[in-house]
C-alpha cells in the first residue's frame, strides 16, 4: 500500500509563512512527479505546483513568486514553501504523486488526505 503523509498546515496571519511537507511511503519503484493542489469551500480543486523527478518545477500564476515547490528524492518528500500568505490562500491543500508502482503494475496516482491552511487577516 502506498501512502502520502502530509503535514505543516495550520493557522497563520496574512503575510506569514508555512511549509507543507508530503512524504510518500510504501511499495513503489519510483516517483515520477509530485504536486500540490488546493480546494477552498465552494471552489474547484486547483493545481498549485508540480515538480518532476528531475527537479523541473511549475507553479500556478496565482501563487507565483510566493510559493516554491521542492523535493528531496532521497526521502521521497515534496515541500511547499508558502510565503506572503493571503486570506485567499485559505484552502485544504492536497499532495498528489504520480508514481511507478512496478513494472507489472504500472503507474499509479495517489492523493494525500489533505491539510488545512487558514490565513487570517
Amino acid at each position: 500500500q502506498v501512502q502520502l503523509v502530509e503535514s505543516g498546515g495550520g493557522l497563520v496571519q496574512a503575510g506569514g509563512s508555512l511549509r507543507l511537507s508530503c512524504a510518500a511511503s510504501g511499495s513503489f519503484f519510483s516517483i515520477k512527479s509530485m504536486s500540490w493542489y488546493r480546494q477552498a469551500p465552494g471552489k474547484r480543486r486547483e493545481l498549485v505546483a508540480t515538480i518532476t523527478s528531475s527537479g523541473s518545477a511549475n507553479t500556478a500564476n496565482s501563487v507565483k513568486g510566493r510559493f516554491t515547490i521542492s523535493r528531496d528524492n532521497a526521502k521521497n518528500t515534496v515541500y511547499l514553501q508558502m510565503n506572503s500568505l493571503k486570506p485567499e490562500d485559505t484552502a485544504v491543500y492536497y499532495c498528489n504523486t504520480y508514481l511507478e508502482l512496478s513494472y507489472r503494475a504500472g503507474n499509479l496516482e495517489v492523493w494525500g488526505q489533505g491539510t488545512l491552511v487558514t490565513v487570517s487577516s
